[in-house]
């Protein structure tokens, strides 16, 4: 089917996205991964917004209580974002295969599916936000304004989900730009919110959460009318909507094993959290603090994974396994080059950069968020090389490798908060956090060059046969 498609439909398809299959890869990458950078940065604005005006405006103990919710966040949040960039990875092979009913059919089953999920998910996590508030040793003083904050954030997961379900469908034909637009526009309607809110409408934490899901649904609902103006091959209807179990398997099988991947890694992130919480309010701030400048320093790895899944995903329905290869290796150099200069942001400039998010002179959360980013920072490479290898084997289908990482990350972070404060203190939470990276990154970095190796151009259709 893959090579039954007419020369007018590849060059309709190649008019409206980005084909990433032809041209030289280290251009297309970073021509593709500039918009998508600078929308990831605006994307980190929301949540980093919330927390310098509840950092400066309402205090250290609500900036911790915002903080307290962060693992809980990352693991709800996470999974759905997972499983929306998963589906696109089968929408991204159809696109670089020239499929257009079978791009209709994979835009179509994202809609079906990530409506059932995220139905299921929105339930579960509002029934157990308490719960597991309460497990993770969240102190009494912060309990109520980290169950405010982080319930409403749930009640508005279908927000998210519309977004990112249309950012990766988008990105999946090549356009990294229409999402950023998007994202710069509830980004700034963000700021206007959390101020008006906060403090015009003396609404706290609660503020802070309901802005963030009113600019996530102002994204989500214009990126999905953008698809549906800018992309005609992507319109779907009434015929598209034909429930196959194993078309559906396809998606799930991605989708799930990526959601997976991030529920595992925030599971450990909560076990952390909870080590974290023995210390205190201060230092829980500090924490926080330090983790979103982390956030915003390394957002160029989130970047260049995103960029990979998705040109290795057009590349494998494309049969191109060589180009694969070559992206790889230059989105590595890319990559690296990138994680130095995050690396010296983090030793350099800790204390400015952390400073935002406090409000005056607390020597003490200074010195925490110090500490974190000179332990984290000098692991960023480790970092940066993790999300190039998760992606790439995500999008060819090798899903298996991606969620042991995760597995492992968990084993790090588990063992990391039982041993290391009882050597380190502190520090031995902050350093549970690399330990994490580099027992995911190096099985699979191995992993990734052993099943390279064994493929090729003209062995591809068989091994793709062969799955399905």
């Amino acid at each position: 089917m893959f090579n039954r498609i007419s020369f007018h439909l590849r060059g309709r398809l190649k008019a409206s996205g980005k084909d990433m299959t032809a041209g030289e890869p280290f251009s297309l990458i970073i021509f593709y991964s500039i918009p998508l950078l600078l929308g990831n940065i605006f994307q980190q604005m929301y949540n980093m917004v919330d927390t310098i005006i509840v950092g400066r405006l309402l205090g250290t103990a609500l900036l911790a209580a915002v903080g307290n919710t962060g693992p809980m966040n990352f693991l709800v949040l996470g999974f759905a974002y997972g499983v929306t960039s998963g589906f696109a990875v089968i929408t991204a092979q159809r696109f670089g295969a020239h499929d257009e009913k079978g791009l209709r059919w994979s835009v179509a089953m994202n809609i079906m599916l990530n409506v059932a999920i995220g139905v299921v998910i929105t339930v579960l996590s509002c029934a157990l936000t308490m719960p597991i508030l309460r497990v993770i040793n969240t102190p009494q003083e912060i309990i109520g304004e980290s169950f405010t904050y982080i319930f409403i954030i749930y009640l508005g997961l279908g927000a998210m989900i519309l977004y990112n379900a249309s950012a990766c469908i988008l990105r999946a034909v090549g356009d990294s730009r229409s999402p950023l637009v998007f994202l710069i526009f509830s980004s700034l309607l963000n700021i206007v919110l959390d101020l008006v809110l906060i403090i015009f409408g003396k609404m706290g934490v609660a503020g802070a959460a309901l802005a963030t899901v009113i600019s996530q649904a102002a994204a989500g609902i214009g990126s999905a009318v953008w698809i549906w103006v800018r992309y005609p091959f992507l319109r779907v209807s009434r015929k598209d909507f034909v429930w196959d179990t194993y078309f559906a398997v396809q998606h799930l099988k991605i989708g799930l094993n990526m959601a997976f991947q991030f529920s595992i890694t925030a599971i450990g992130v909560i076990v952390l959290q909870g080590a974290l919480n023995v210390f205190g309010a201060v230092k829980i701030a500090a924490f926080t603090a330090a983790q979103k400048v982390e956030q915003l320093v390394t957002v160029a790895a989130q970047t260049i994974g995103v960029t990979m899944a998705n040109y290795g995903g057009q590349n494998w329905g494309a049969n191109r396994i060589d180009r694969i290869k070559e992206g790889t290796s230059k989105s590595v150099v890319i990559s690296l080059t990138f994680s130095v200069i995050a690396l010296l942001m983090a030793w350099l400039l800790s204390d400015q950069l952390a400073g935002m998010f406090i409000s005056g002179s607390q020597p003490e959360v200074l010195d925490g968020a110090r500490t974190y980013l000179r332990i984290c920072g000098t692991f960023f490479p480790v970092l940066f090389l993790l999300f190039i290898y998760r992606n790439v084997l995500q999008s060819i289908g090798m899903g298996f490798w991606p969620l042991m990482g995760g597995v492992f990350e968990l084993v790090a972070r588990i063992v990391g908060a039982a041993m290391f404060p009882h050597f380190f203190g502190y520090a031995g939470i902050c350093l549970a956090e690399p330990a994490a990276w580099l027992l995911a990154t190096v099985p699979l970095g191995i992993a990734y060059y052993r099943i390279m190796r064994g493929l090729n151009n003209e062995n591809i259709l068989a091994i793709k046969t062969k799955k399905s």
